[in-house]
Protein backbone atom coordinates (compact mmCIF):
# COMPACT_ATOMS: atom_id res chain seq x y z
CA UNK A 1 0.00 0.00 0.00
CA UNK A 2 2.81 2.38 0.81
CA UNK A 3 4.38 1.69 -2.59
CA UNK A 4 1.11 2.40 -4.33
CA UNK A 5 0.69 5.66 -2.44
CA UNK A 6 4.21 6.75 -3.30
CA UNK A 7 3.58 5.95 -7.00
CA UNK A 8 0.40 8.05 -7.02
CA UNK A 9 2.23 10.96 -5.45
CA UNK A 10 5.02 10.76 -8.02
CA UNK A 11 2.49 10.68 -10.88
CA UNK A 12 0.65 13.70 -9.51
CA UNK A 13 3.90 15.63 -9.15
CA UNK A 14 4.85 14.83 -12.76
CA UNK A 15 1.44 15.97 -14.01
CA UNK A 16 1.70 19.22 -12.09
CA UNK A 17 5.17 19.80 -13.53
CA UNK A 18 3.93 19.27 -17.08
CA UNK A 19 1.02 21.63 -16.48
CA UNK A 20 3.39 24.25 -15.14
CA UNK A 21 5.52 23.85 -18.30
CA UNK A 22 2.50 24.32 -20.60
CA UNK A 23 1.41 27.38 -18.68
CA UNK A 24 4.91 28.77 -18.91
CA UNK A 25 5.06 28.04 -22.68
CA UNK A 26 1.69 29.73 -23.21
CA UNK A 27 2.68 32.83 -21.32
CA UNK A 28 2.55 36.03 -23.37
CA UNK A 29 6.02 36.79 -24.80
CA UNK A 30 7.42 40.32 -24.95
CA UNK A 31 6.76 42.40 -28.12
CA UNK A 32 9.21 42.49 -31.02
CA UNK A 33 12.00 45.07 -31.06
CA UNK A 34 13.90 47.15 -33.59
CA UNK A 35 10.89 47.39 -35.88
CA UNK A 36 11.84 49.19 -39.13
CA UNK A 37 10.32 49.93 -42.52
CA UNK A 38 11.77 50.77 -45.93
CA UNK A 39 10.40 51.23 -49.46
CA UNK A 40 12.18 49.69 -52.42
CA UNK A 41 11.61 50.21 -56.10
CA UNK A 42 8.31 52.13 -56.36
CA UNK A 43 5.78 50.19 -54.29
CA UNK A 44 7.69 47.44 -52.50
CA UNK A 45 7.45 47.82 -48.72
CA UNK A 46 9.94 45.91 -46.57
CA UNK A 47 9.24 45.51 -42.83
CA UNK A 48 11.82 43.97 -40.50
CA UNK A 49 12.04 43.41 -36.75
CA UNK A 50 14.14 41.67 -34.10
CA UNK A 51 12.97 38.92 -31.72
CA UNK A 52 11.73 40.04 -28.33
CA UNK A 53 14.11 39.99 -25.39
CA UNK A 54 13.68 37.82 -22.32
CA UNK A 55 11.71 35.06 -23.99
CA UNK A 56 11.30 31.75 -22.15
CA UNK A 57 13.67 29.10 -23.46
CA UNK A 58 10.76 26.72 -24.09
CA UNK A 59 8.97 29.31 -26.33
CA UNK A 60 9.37 28.79 -30.06
CA UNK A 61 8.72 32.23 -31.52
CA UNK A 62 6.20 32.80 -34.28
CA UNK A 63 5.24 36.20 -35.69
CA UNK A 64 1.72 37.27 -36.49
CA UNK A 65 1.83 40.18 -38.97
CA UNK A 66 -1.37 41.89 -40.06
CA UNK A 67 -1.76 44.20 -43.07
CA UNK A 68 -5.32 45.43 -43.26
CA UNK A 69 -7.46 42.31 -43.00
CA UNK A 70 -4.69 39.97 -44.14
CA UNK A 71 -2.87 38.02 -41.41
CA UNK A 72 0.26 35.93 -41.89
CA UNK A 73 1.80 33.73 -39.17
CA UNK A 74 5.41 32.90 -39.97
CA UNK A 75 8.80 32.17 -38.44
CA UNK A 76 10.34 34.97 -40.54
CA UNK A 77 11.16 38.25 -38.84
CA UNK A 78 10.35 40.29 -41.95
CA UNK A 79 7.53 40.83 -44.44
CA UNK A 80 7.54 42.19 -47.99
CA UNK A 81 4.49 43.49 -49.86
CA UNK A 82 3.80 45.33 -53.10
CA UNK A 83 1.26 48.02 -52.26
CA UNK A 84 0.20 51.20 -54.04
CA UNK A 85 1.44 53.95 -51.73
CA UNK A 86 -1.44 56.36 -52.32
CA UNK A 87 -2.23 56.40 -48.61
CA UNK A 88 -0.74 55.53 -45.22
CA UNK A 89 0.07 51.79 -45.02
CA UNK A 90 0.49 50.16 -41.59
CA UNK A 91 1.69 46.73 -40.51
CA UNK A 92 1.09 45.31 -37.03
CA UNK A 93 3.33 42.54 -35.66
CA UNK A 94 2.80 40.31 -32.61
CA UNK A 95 5.06 37.56 -31.27
CA UNK A 96 3.64 34.28 -29.94
CA UNK A 97 4.95 30.95 -28.74
CA UNK A 98 2.93 28.69 -31.07
CA UNK A 99 1.02 28.83 -34.34
CA UNK A 100 -2.36 28.58 -32.63
CA UNK A 101 -1.47 30.63 -29.58
CA UNK A 102 -4.27 32.55 -27.94
CA UNK A 103 -1.94 34.71 -25.90
CA UNK A 104 0.27 36.73 -28.28
CA UNK A 105 2.32 39.75 -27.32
CA UNK A 106 1.20 43.32 -27.59
CA UNK A 107 1.10 44.63 -31.17
CA UNK A 108 3.83 46.83 -32.55
CA UNK A 109 2.86 48.98 -35.53
CA UNK A 110 4.95 50.57 -38.26
CA UNK A 111 3.48 52.74 -41.05
CA UNK A 112 4.58 54.41 -44.25
CA UNK A 113 4.26 58.12 -44.74
CA UNK A 114 1.49 59.23 -47.13
CA UNK A 115 2.63 60.93 -50.36
CA UNK A 116 3.38 64.62 -50.09
CA UNK A 117 1.16 67.18 -51.80
CA UNK A 118 -2.49 68.04 -52.18
CA UNK A 119 -4.53 64.86 -52.81
CA UNK A 120 -6.63 66.71 -55.41
CA UNK A 121 -3.51 67.48 -57.43
CA UNK A 122 -2.78 63.77 -58.01
CA UNK A 123 -3.80 62.21 -61.30
CA UNK A 124 -7.02 60.20 -61.43
CA UNK A 125 -8.21 57.17 -63.38
CA UNK A 126 -4.68 55.83 -63.68
CA UNK A 127 -4.98 52.61 -65.66
CA UNK A 128 -2.48 50.40 -67.45
CA UNK A 129 -3.29 47.74 -70.08
CA UNK A 130 -0.84 45.19 -71.43
CA UNK A 131 -1.28 45.07 -75.19
CA UNK A 132 -0.51 41.87 -77.03
CA UNK A 133 2.16 40.78 -74.52
CA UNK A 134 4.49 43.38 -75.99
CA UNK A 135 3.54 46.91 -74.91
CA UNK A 136 2.14 48.51 -71.77
CA UNK A 137 -0.14 51.51 -72.26
CA UNK A 138 -0.96 53.69 -69.23
CA UNK A 139 -3.47 56.56 -69.27
CA UNK A 140 -4.68 59.06 -66.66
CA UNK A 141 -6.59 62.29 -66.14
CA UNK A 142 -4.96 65.38 -64.59
CA UNK A 143 -5.87 66.19 -61.00
CA UNK A 144 -8.45 68.88 -60.27
CA UNK A 145 -5.91 71.19 -58.67
CA UNK A 146 -2.96 70.35 -60.90
CA UNK A 147 -1.51 73.30 -62.86
CA UNK A 148 -2.61 73.24 -66.52
CA UNK A 149 1.00 73.30 -67.74
CA UNK A 150 2.06 70.27 -65.68
CA UNK A 151 4.66 68.04 -67.34
CA UNK A 152 3.91 64.53 -66.15
CA UNK A 153 6.47 61.78 -65.75
CA UNK A 154 5.75 58.06 -65.49
CA UNK A 155 8.12 55.60 -63.81
CA UNK A 156 7.77 51.81 -63.87
CA UNK A 157 9.44 48.76 -62.39
CA UNK A 158 9.03 44.98 -62.56
CA UNK A 159 11.02 42.19 -60.99
CA UNK A 160 13.86 41.62 -63.49
CA UNK A 161 14.77 45.32 -63.49
CA UNK A 162 17.53 46.55 -61.23
CA UNK A 163 16.20 50.11 -61.09
CA UNK A 164 13.13 52.18 -61.91
CA UNK A 165 12.76 53.19 -65.55
CA UNK A 166 11.17 56.32 -66.98
CA UNK A 167 8.61 56.21 -69.78
CA UNK A 168 9.41 58.44 -72.75
CA UNK A 169 6.60 57.88 -75.28
CA UNK A 170 3.87 60.29 -74.13
CA UNK A 171 0.64 61.01 -76.01
CA UNK A 172 -2.86 62.44 -75.51
CA UNK A 173 -6.30 60.99 -76.24
CA UNK A 174 -8.85 63.75 -75.75
CA UNK A 175 -8.63 64.64 -72.06
CA UNK A 176 -6.55 61.56 -71.27
CA UNK A 177 -2.77 61.70 -71.05
CA UNK A 178 -0.86 58.51 -71.69
CA UNK A 179 2.52 56.90 -72.03
CA UNK A 180 3.52 53.56 -73.53
CA UNK A 181 6.63 51.43 -73.18
CA UNK A 182 7.81 48.06 -74.41
CA UNK A 183 7.08 45.13 -72.15
CA UNK A 184 7.81 41.76 -73.72
CA UNK A 185 6.54 38.60 -72.09
CA UNK A 186 9.96 36.95 -72.09
CA UNK A 187 11.31 39.87 -70.04
CA UNK A 188 8.73 39.54 -67.28
CA UNK A 189 8.64 35.76 -66.95
CA UNK A 190 8.01 34.90 -63.33
CA UNK A 191 6.74 38.40 -62.50
CA UNK A 192 3.09 38.91 -61.59
CA UNK A 193 2.90 42.68 -61.19
CA UNK A 194 4.32 45.88 -62.56
CA UNK A 195 4.67 48.98 -60.39
CA UNK A 196 3.70 52.39 -61.79
CA UNK A 197 4.14 55.92 -60.42
CA UNK A 198 2.99 59.14 -62.11
CA UNK A 199 4.24 62.51 -60.90
CA UNK A 200 5.55 65.69 -62.51
CA UNK A 201 9.04 66.89 -63.27
CA UNK A 202 8.73 69.82 -60.84
CA UNK A 203 7.30 67.63 -58.05
CA UNK A 204 4.40 70.05 -57.56
CA UNK A 205 1.63 67.44 -57.79
CA UNK A 206 1.07 64.54 -55.46
CA UNK A 207 2.48 61.24 -56.81
CA UNK A 208 -0.02 58.57 -57.81
CA UNK A 209 0.79 54.85 -57.65
CA UNK A 210 -0.63 51.81 -59.39
CA UNK A 211 -0.01 48.06 -59.22
CA UNK A 212 -0.92 46.34 -62.50
CA UNK A 213 -1.29 42.59 -62.61
CA UNK A 214 0.19 40.90 -65.65
CA UNK A 215 -2.68 38.42 -65.92
CA UNK A 216 -4.80 40.85 -67.93
CA UNK A 217 -3.88 41.24 -71.60
CA UNK A 218 -5.61 42.91 -74.53
CA UNK A 219 -4.59 41.15 -77.77
CA UNK A 220 -4.25 42.76 -81.17
CA UNK A 221 -7.07 42.15 -83.60
CA UNK A 222 -6.93 39.01 -85.79
CA UNK A 223 -6.43 39.29 -89.56
CA UNK A 224 -8.92 37.65 -91.92
CA UNK A 225 -6.91 35.67 -94.47
CA UNK A 226 -9.70 33.96 -96.44
CA UNK A 227 -13.41 34.35 -97.03
CA UNK A 228 -15.12 31.79 -99.24
CA UNK A 229 -18.58 30.57 -100.28
CA UNK A 230 -18.78 26.84 -100.99
CA UNK A 231 -21.82 24.56 -101.24
CA UNK A 232 -24.12 27.09 -99.56
CA UNK A 233 -21.66 27.49 -96.68
CA UNK A 234 -19.60 30.49 -95.67
CA UNK A 235 -15.99 29.84 -94.64
CA UNK A 236 -14.05 32.41 -92.63
CA UNK A 237 -10.37 31.97 -91.84
CA UNK A 238 -8.06 34.27 -89.88
CA UNK A 239 -4.61 34.57 -88.36
CA UNK A 240 -4.13 34.82 -84.60
CA UNK A 241 -2.28 37.79 -83.07
CA UNK A 242 1.36 37.02 -82.53
CA UNK A 243 2.93 36.25 -79.12
CA UNK A 244 0.07 33.96 -78.01
CA UNK A 245 -0.11 30.19 -77.72
CA UNK A 246 -2.82 28.50 -79.77
CA UNK A 247 -5.01 27.70 -76.75
CA UNK A 248 -4.69 31.12 -75.11
CA UNK A 249 -7.20 33.00 -77.26
CA UNK A 250 -10.94 32.89 -77.82
CA UNK A 251 -12.46 34.44 -80.94
CA UNK A 252 -15.76 36.00 -81.87
CA UNK A 253 -16.93 36.28 -85.46
CA UNK A 254 -19.61 38.74 -86.53
CA UNK A 255 -21.32 38.14 -89.86
CA UNK A 256 -23.71 40.75 -91.23
CA UNK A 257 -25.72 40.23 -94.39
CA UNK A 258 -27.21 43.05 -96.43
CA UNK A 259 -30.79 42.55 -95.23
CA UNK A 260 -29.47 43.18 -92.44
CA UNK A 261 -29.20 40.22 -90.08
CA UNK A 262 -26.53 39.67 -87.45
CA UNK A 263 -25.43 36.60 -85.65
CA UNK A 264 -22.40 36.15 -83.45
CA UNK A 265 -20.56 32.87 -83.19
CA UNK A 266 -17.95 31.84 -80.63
CA UNK A 267 -14.61 30.47 -81.71
CA UNK A 268 -14.55 27.19 -83.63
CA UNK A 269 -11.80 25.10 -85.10
CA UNK A 270 -12.29 23.80 -88.63
CA UNK A 271 -11.41 20.28 -89.60
CA UNK A 272 -9.35 19.84 -92.75
CA UNK A 273 -12.10 17.72 -94.32
CA UNK A 274 -14.61 20.54 -93.78
CA UNK A 275 -12.49 23.12 -95.50
CA UNK A 276 -12.65 23.51 -99.29
CA UNK A 277 -9.49 22.90 -101.24
CA UNK A 278 -9.12 26.60 -102.05
CA UNK A 279 -8.67 27.37 -98.35
CA UNK A 280 -6.69 24.35 -97.20
CA UNK A 281 -3.98 25.05 -99.75
CA UNK A 282 -3.47 28.56 -98.36
CA UNK A 283 -3.67 27.65 -94.68
CA UNK A 284 -0.88 26.65 -92.34
CA UNK A 285 -2.45 27.32 -88.92
CA UNK A 286 -6.20 26.89 -88.95
CA UNK A 287 -8.51 29.29 -87.18
CA UNK A 288 -11.77 29.22 -89.04
CA UNK A 289 -15.53 29.22 -88.80
CA UNK A 290 -18.10 27.51 -91.01
CA UNK A 291 -21.62 28.93 -91.32
CA UNK A 292 -24.02 26.65 -93.18
CA UNK A 293 -27.16 27.38 -95.20
CA UNK A 294 -26.29 30.83 -96.46
CA UNK A 295 -27.68 32.49 -99.57
CA UNK A 296 -25.30 33.07 -102.44
CA UNK A 297 -27.12 36.13 -103.82
CA UNK A 298 -26.56 38.14 -100.62
CA UNK A 299 -23.47 40.08 -99.63
CA UNK A 300 -21.90 39.08 -96.30
CA UNK A 301 -19.61 41.34 -94.28
CA UNK A 302 -17.35 39.61 -91.78
CA UNK A 303 -15.09 40.81 -88.96
CA UNK A 304 -13.30 39.01 -86.11
CA UNK A 305 -12.04 39.93 -82.64
CA UNK A 306 -10.20 38.02 -79.90
CA UNK A 307 -9.72 37.89 -76.14
CA UNK A 308 -7.58 35.81 -73.81
CA UNK A 309 -8.87 32.47 -72.60
CA UNK A 310 -9.25 31.22 -69.04
CA UNK A 311 -6.60 28.56 -69.64
CA UNK A 312 -3.79 31.12 -69.77
CA UNK A 313 -4.99 34.32 -68.07
CA UNK A 314 -7.26 35.19 -65.17
CA UNK A 315 -8.83 38.32 -66.67
CA UNK A 316 -10.73 37.35 -69.83
CA UNK A 317 -12.84 40.47 -70.33
CA UNK A 318 -10.56 42.54 -72.59
CA UNK A 319 -11.65 42.11 -76.21
CA UNK A 320 -9.37 43.24 -78.99
CA UNK A 321 -10.49 45.73 -81.59
CA UNK A 322 -12.46 44.33 -84.53
CA UNK A 323 -10.45 43.23 -87.53
CA UNK A 324 -10.86 45.14 -90.82
CA UNK A 325 -14.07 44.07 -92.50
CA UNK A 326 -14.15 41.78 -95.52
CA UNK A 327 -17.14 41.14 -97.77
CA UNK A 328 -18.22 38.41 -100.15
CA UNK A 329 -21.32 37.75 -102.26
CA UNK A 330 -23.49 39.86 -104.50
CA UNK A 331 -24.67 43.13 -103.09
CA UNK A 332 -28.30 43.92 -103.80
CA UNK A 333 -28.74 47.28 -105.54
CA UNK A 334 -30.53 49.45 -103.02
CA UNK A 335 -31.30 52.08 -105.70
CA UNK A 336 -33.74 49.73 -107.37
CA UNK A 337 -35.60 49.14 -104.12
CA UNK A 338 -35.65 52.85 -103.38
CA UNK A 339 -37.07 53.75 -106.79
CA UNK A 340 -39.60 50.94 -106.49
CA UNK A 341 -40.77 52.12 -103.08
CA UNK A 342 -41.12 55.70 -104.28
CA UNK A 343 -42.91 54.77 -107.52
CA UNK A 344 -45.56 52.62 -105.83
CA UNK A 345 -47.45 55.50 -104.12
CA UNK A 346 -47.14 57.65 -107.25
CA UNK A 347 -48.60 54.89 -109.41
CA UNK A 348 -51.42 54.34 -106.93
CA UNK A 349 -52.26 58.07 -106.93
CA UNK A 350 -52.34 58.31 -110.74
CA UNK A 351 -54.44 55.15 -111.02
CA UNK A 352 -56.92 56.49 -108.47
CA UNK A 353 -57.25 59.81 -110.34
CA UNK A 354 -57.81 58.09 -113.70
CA UNK A 355 -60.34 55.80 -112.13
CA UNK A 356 -62.29 58.74 -110.71
CA UNK A 357 -62.34 60.48 -114.10
CA UNK A 358 -63.42 57.30 -115.83
CA UNK A 359 -66.21 56.73 -113.33
CA UNK A 360 -67.49 60.31 -113.81
CA UNK A 361 -67.57 59.91 -117.61
CA UNK A 362 -69.20 56.53 -117.26
CA UNK A 363 -71.89 58.06 -115.07
CA UNK A 364 -72.68 60.67 -117.73
CA UNK A 365 -73.02 57.98 -120.38
CA UNK A 366 -75.21 55.73 -118.23
CA UNK A 367 -77.29 58.53 -116.72
CA UNK A 368 -77.58 61.38 -119.35
CA UNK A 369 -79.02 64.72 -118.11
CA UNK A 370 -82.84 65.27 -118.55
CA UNK A 371 -83.81 68.36 -120.73
CA UNK A 372 -85.49 71.27 -118.87
CA UNK A 373 -88.15 73.02 -121.13
CA UNK A 374 -88.63 75.80 -118.64
CA UNK A 375 -84.99 76.73 -118.91
CA UNK A 376 -85.23 76.81 -122.72
CA UNK A 377 -88.19 79.19 -122.75
CA UNK A 378 -86.57 81.32 -120.09
CA UNK A 379 -83.49 81.70 -122.26
CA UNK A 380 -85.68 82.63 -125.30
CA UNK A 381 -87.57 85.33 -123.40
CA UNK A 382 -84.39 86.64 -121.97
CA UNK A 383 -83.06 87.13 -125.53
CA UNK A 384 -86.20 89.00 -126.61
CA UNK A 385 -86.04 91.32 -123.59
CA UNK A 386 -82.49 92.12 -124.44
CA UNK A 387 -83.51 93.02 -128.07
CA UNK A 388 -86.40 95.25 -126.87
CA UNK A 389 -84.11 97.05 -124.49
CA UNK A 390 -81.65 97.61 -127.33
CA UNK A 391 -84.28 99.18 -129.58
CA UNK A 392 -85.54 101.40 -126.79
CA UNK A 393 -82.02 102.66 -126.20
CA UNK A 394 -81.66 103.33 -129.95
CA UNK A 395 -84.92 105.42 -130.13
CA UNK A 396 -83.87 107.54 -127.21
CA UNK A 397 -80.49 108.16 -128.83
CA UNK A 398 -82.05 109.23 -132.16
CA UNK A 399 -84.48 111.54 -130.36
CA UNK A 400 -81.62 113.28 -128.53
CA UNK A 401 -79.73 113.83 -131.81
CA UNK A 402 -82.82 115.25 -133.52
CA UNK A 403 -83.46 117.75 -130.71
CA UNK A 404 -79.86 118.92 -130.81
CA UNK A 405 -80.10 119.42 -134.64
CA UNK A 406 -83.30 121.48 -134.38
CA UNK A 407 -81.67 123.70 -131.80
CA UNK A 408 -78.71 124.44 -134.09
CA UNK A 409 -81.03 125.32 -137.08
CA UNK A 410 -83.09 127.64 -134.91
CA UNK A 411 -80.01 129.53 -133.72
CA UNK A 412 -78.73 130.04 -137.26
CA UNK A 413 -82.12 131.44 -138.44
CA UNK A 414 -82.17 133.91 -135.60
CA UNK A 415 -78.72 135.21 -136.60
CA UNK A 416 -79.82 135.77 -140.20
CA UNK A 417 -82.96 137.69 -139.11
CA UNK A 418 -80.91 139.98 -136.93
CA UNK A 419 -78.67 140.95 -139.89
Amino acid sequence: MEGLAIGCLLWAAAALGAADGEIASEASPPPVTNFSISVKNLCTIYWQWSPPEGVNATCKLWYNSQLGEEKIISLNNFRTEEVALNERICLQVRSQCSVVSTNPSAAVQMCTMPPEGDPESAVTRLRCIWHNLSQMNCTWLPGKKAPPDTNYTLYYWYSPLEENLQCTNYYTEGQLIGCSFDLLQRNVSGSEKIQIMVTDTARTVRPSYNITWLNSVKPNHPIITALFLHNNSLYVEWESPENFESNCLVYQVEVTDSQPKKYKVEESKCHILQTPQELSEKSSVKNCLVINQVERDVQYTVRVRAKTSKYCFEDTNLWSAWSPEKSIGQKTDSTFYTITLLSIPVAISISTLLLLLYLKRLKIIIFPPIPDPGKIFKEMFADQNEDTLHWKKYDIYEKQIKEETDSVVLVENLKKTAQ
